[in-house]
């Protein structure tokens, strides 16, 4: 009877939990902001920061010193 009994627990909670999966709605976001921060939901904003990681990835930027930020900046 016990057995009896687990196996009818085990398949009830076998098919509510398929039954509330089927109803689960995933969405994907590409965001990468955690706050949501819908400055990158612009296409045009995504692709110039993946420009930026790609010239990253090949060497291609430069890093500057407070100085030197100050003397272009003039200020």
């Amino acid at each position: 009877m016990a057995a009896s009994h687990d196996k009818s627990l085990e398949a009830f909670i076998e098919n509510t939990s398929t039954a509330k999966a089927d109803n689960i709605s995933v969405e994907v976001s590409t965001n990468p902001s955690p706050s949501g921060d819908s400055w990158f939901d612009d296409p045009k904003n995504m692709e110039s920061v993946m420009r930026g990681i790609e010239d990253a990835e090949q060497e291609r930027t430069k890093a500057y010193s407070m100085d030197e930020i100050k003397n272009l900046l003039e200020v």
